[in-house]
């Protein structure tokens, strides 16, 4: 299963990373702005979803995921919810945007 790492910078200027174990993130977030409390929404989905398919193809959680979203929820509450925070970059990127990623971005703009 290919993993991934998310590299943010919260509005303190804090650059943080973040592992995934699965692409699925990008179904969730690209580079670019977005909210706390938006970002953290989506980040923890997207860690979810990806904590279960290492679920549904090895037969055990990943507690890296869950660790990853704990993190992140951790990292929000230093913040308030409405400040920007900045996917710098995901990597490995994908060639193109999903189109739900797309459309999302399209309307947090």
């Amino acid at each position: 299963m290919p993993e991934m790492t998310l590299q943010v910078r919260w509005p303190d200027g804090i650059l943080r990373q973040y592992y995934s174990p699965s692409l699925v993130l990008h179904d969730h977030l690209a580079p670019g702005t977005y909210r706390v409390d938006d970002f953290t929404t989506r980040a923890c989905a997207g860690l979810r979803e990806a904590g279960e398919r290492v679920k549904a193809t090895f037969g055990f959680a990943c507690t890296s995921a869950a660790a990853s979203s704990e993190a992140i929820v951790n990292d929000s509450r230093r913040h308030p919810a409405s400040a920007e925070v900045v996917v710098v970059t995901m990597y490995p990127p994908l060639t193109e945007p999903s189109r739900e990623t797309a459309r999302q971005a399209q309307g947090a703009s």
